[in-house]
């Protein structure tokens, strides 16, 4: 199965700013949900962000004022804005296409992610 690609992570000082990408070959993201996942050090896998075909978002409490899910679906990407980063951020994030059932769960085989480490 195609996997989903995460890019746009890297190094930011605390207070930064990082806007991650999620892309995939062919209509995957046009024709899905995407959602994005973390996983922070010693953590498991969390879910983040859900954004629907239309572009609704839907992000969890803990990051909810920092946090934005964008899509452009032409482009085929989905994107997730992060301010105000904190150490606390810091982690592999992910994306993929959310069980309908239970958005924590990714129906696609996972990719890589993308590194976000956050200096304080």
């Amino acid at each position: 199965q195609v996997q989903l690609v995460e890019s746009g992570g890297g190094l930011v000082q605390a207070g930064g700013s990082l806007r991650l990408s999620c892309t995939a070959s062919g209509t995957i993201v046009s024709a899905n949900a995407i959602a994005w996942y973390r996983q922070l050090p010693g953590k498991q896998r969390e879910f983040v962000a859900h954004i629907d075909r239309d572009g609704r978002a839907l992000i969890v409490d803990s990051v909810r004022r920092r946090f934005t899910a964008t899509r452009d679906s032409a482009r085929e990407v989905v994107f997730l804005q992060m301010s105000n980063l904190g150490p606390e951020d810091t982690g592999l994030y992910y994306c993929n296409v959310p069980s309908p059932l239970n958005w924590g769960q990714g129906l696609r085989p996972w990719g890589q992610g993308t590194q976000v480490t956050v200096s304080s």
